[in-house]
């Protein structure tokens, strides 16, 4: 009997042992939108301005469903993702924790989500309150751009 534990043994050891990986191990990017979530707007402004984009902001509440949905079927989108990863400066920020109630306060948010499309002095171009689904997020992503684009 103590055989059959002390195998058990190492084979769970050996086990936990491979699963620690290695530093060079690769970790799998989810398809969708790639989320900044910084706590601060400022930086991601500045980042928008260094880079050239636009910052589409996602301003959120965890206990929202409607967000949920969001991030479920449409921020998850491949299609989606390459898209406004390519085209934009993509920032999730809940509204009720850290720097999330100032960003509502001067976006001045009423509901959630409110979808923004900014440009790197904060101004907005575009924005939503409530939920979308992947045709109107494209119309407005595209229509932000256009906004901007040199005639």
């Amino acid at each position: 009997m103590h055989s059959l534990v002390n195998l058990f043994l190492f084979v769970s050891l050996l086990g936990l042992a491979r699963c620690g990986g290695s530093k060079s191990a690769t970790v799998q990017k989810k398809p969708g939108i790639d989320f900044i979530t910084s706590n601060s707007m400022e930086s991601v402004l500045a980042q928008a301005e260094t880079s050239g984009k636009l910052v589409f902001v996602d301003i959120m509440a965890e206990w929202c469903l409607p967000c949920k949905m969001m991030d479920k079927d449409v921020f998850s989108d491949p299609d989606i993702g390459d898209f406004m990863n390519e085209n934009f400066i993509n920032y999730k920020i809940d509204a009720e924790k850290e720097n999330g109630p100032v960003v509502a306060m001067v976006y001045q948010v009423q509901a959630y989500p409110t979808l923004l499309f900014v440009n790197s002095r904060g101004d907005i171009i575009n924005k939503k309150v409530g939920a979308i689904y992947h045709s109107e997020l494209m119309e407005m992503a595209r229509s932000a751009l256009a906004s901007v684009a040199v005639p």
